[in-house]
């Protein structure tokens, strides 16, 4: 969060109007509770140039409920500083009025109460009468598209990312970048950016693997406002490790900041007045990055999924954090002269589903290619009496049920389950369809395998993957959640090396210790290698719901916490 003084003080701005969020224009109303599309779309012009920021939609098309982390740790540099502040802390810091519609929105405060008066978030038809609205006051806003895109729902799934797609050509998006989305494999992804997009697939550190050269359009140009502005894409850095890379190989990533480096320095070479890099590096990557590369004047980051609802200043870079699953649509103006950022505003759009009114030729979209697998989407397997959510450091409720159906159905003693970020929650109450199952556990390789793994090798795995989420130097991070466990407790000192955070392993049916020289019998999904061979995840959990009926689930601290 910054402030004029600060602002000022980076040298960046030479205007005596500097940026403000404007967040805060709609928290006053929570007293009344009740906001309208108008209030929440209230904005006041500013500047030549307007950039308008959607990111990880993870292809979801409806409103839906989602629960903001409880956990969210930041170590190193990032330790206490946004996005890693949740809960009430997060709204201290950000002066917002407890049980306001912004808390609600951006916390997991009170998410239960709180979700009866303010209802379900997102939905790309609301998304589109918010990116009308904008481009009715600045008809050159520029639309873009941070990535993880196409995947996470059972239509993105079953129509292989064409669904979203569609939406995205008719909500009028100018340029992408990507992620999630190579998990449809090479062949898919070419078919959709040679054939499909009707604007600018990017990624200026996707390289050719055999021949270690650029492969996708680093950037593309617009002229907006008087403005030449470059806007520059950076794929996701960690494919070929966080994802299977034989559904890619012929393609390496990396973050590649000497690369990002020379791009800038290109563009600026060509005279453009304005950097704009559309990152899904994840957060804490980067705030480094932007420390690093010189010349860039916005950051629009994605990967993370963090809300922000103010930019974060690095050097005379601005980054901006605009949530994930359809939450949120940022808005930023900018003042560019003399080929420089002079100043912003920037606004943090909420997307209230009851509360903005759905664009009708975009509904009818979305109804259209939900259409020919309705009844598959909305056939009810179950009921949840508990809250059921994902978005954390550490286990939710939906990765115990997911963890529990493995259990049952693989005849396991320990489950495991990758720690995404990616997944709609339900209420207390809420039917659970099938369209609710694979928005948890959507996926091109979600085989649920079954194998004999040491207690040796449970500990190694606990290890790298919190080296992953909390090794202090981001550029060693994957952006993810620590994997979820079924029938396995452990401890966790985040403060440690890799090594020596993990201890006190215990099968939790028994309490009895891990021996690192027995073999246990482990099931799981989403492994990344070629040929796993098991039920589909969807189904291990559906056949598990069946014979629940009512699903409900109480607390589990079976991860103890230190070094925080």
């Amino acid at each position: 969060m910054i402030t004029r003084r600060e602002f000022l003080q980076a040298s960046v701005a030479a205007s005596a109007i500097v940026g403000i969020s404007g967040f805060g224009n709609w928290s006053k109303l929570a007293a009344q509770q009740a906001l309208t599309q108008d209030q929440l779309l209230a904005f006041e012009d500013f500047g030549n140039v307007t950039l308008v920021h959607i990111t990880d939609i993870h292809a979801q098309l409806k409103p839906i409920w989602f629960r903001e982390p409880e956990w969210n740790i930041g170590v190193g540099e990032a330790k206490g500083k946004p996005p890693h502040v949740v809960g009430r802390d997060f709204i201290e810091m950000f002066k917002l009025t407890p049980a306001s519609p912004e808390a609600y929105a951006l916390t997991y405060e009170d998410f239960e109460a709180l979700g009866k008066t303010y209802g379900r978030m997102g939905g790309m038809d609301r998304v589109a009468t918010v990116v009308k609205s904008i481009r009715a006051a600045r008809p050159e806003a520029l639309i873009l598209d941070g990535g993880d895109t196409w995947h996470g729902s059972m239509t993105s799934f079953l129509t292989k990312g064409q669904d979203v797609v569609n939406v995205m050509n008719a909500l009028g998006v100018e340029a992408m970048t990507s992620h999630w989305e190579w998990t449809l494999g090479t062949e898919r992804v070419k078919e959709i950016v040679e054939t499909q997009l009707k604007f600018p697939f990017l990624g200026a550190n996707i390289f050719d693997a055999e021949w270690d050269e650029p492969a996708f359009e680093p950037y593309t140009i617009f002229e907006r406002g008087g403005v030449r502005i470059a806007v520059i894409g950076q794929a996701f850095p960690y494919m070929p490790i966080a994802n299977p890379k034989w559904l890619f190989p012929e393609y390496s990533f990396g973050i590649r900041e000497e690369r990002m480096q020379e791009v800038v320095d290109e563009v600026r070479a060509e005279g453009v007045d304005l950097v704009v890099c559309l990152s899904h590096n994840g957060f804490d990557v980067d705030r480094k990055m932007a420390g690093r590369v010189k010349g860039i004047d916005v950051i629009l980051t994605g990967h993370t999924h963090d809300a922000i609802p103010e930019p974060v200043l690095v050097g005379e870079t601005i980054l901006i954090a605009s949530g994930s699953h359809g939450k949120f649509v940022s808005r930023v103006d900018l003042d560019v002269r003399d080929g420089r950022m002079m100043g912003f505003r920037h606004k943090l759009i909420p997307i209230f589903a009851d509360v903005i009114t759905p664009d009708a030729d975009m509904a009818g979209l979305i109804e259209a290619e939900r259409a020919p697998f309705k009844d598959q989407l909305e056939e009810k397997i179950g009921t949840t009496e508990s809250l059921l959510y994902r978005r954390g450091n550490f286990q939710g409720t939906w990765d115990d049920l997911i963890c529990d159906a493995i259990r049952s159905e693989r005849d396991a003693q320990i489950a495991m389950s990758p720690g995404v970020r990616w997944g709609a929650s339900l209420m207390p109450g809420d039917a659970i369809t099938r369209e609710d199952i694979h928005n948890v556990t959507s996926m091109t390789y979600g085989a649920c395998y079954r194998t004999e793994m040491t207690g040796e090798m449970l500990k190694t795995i606990l290890e790298d993957v919190a080296d992953n989420l909390f090794n202090p130097d981001p550029y060693y991070q994957q952006g993810g959640d620590m994997v979820r466990v079924g029938g396995l407790g452990f401890s966790i000192d985040v403060s440690q090396e890799i090594g020596k955070r993990i201890g006190n392993l215990t099968l939790t049916d028994t309490g009895e210790a891990i021996d690192a020289a027995k073999s246990y019998t482990v099931a799981g999904w989403a492994s990344v290698n070629e040929g796993t061979e098991g039920p589909q995840i969807w189904d291990v959990v559906e056949a598990h719901i069946r014979k629940l009926g009512n699903v409900k689930l109480d607390p589990r601290p079976s991860v103890q916490v230190t070094g925080i």
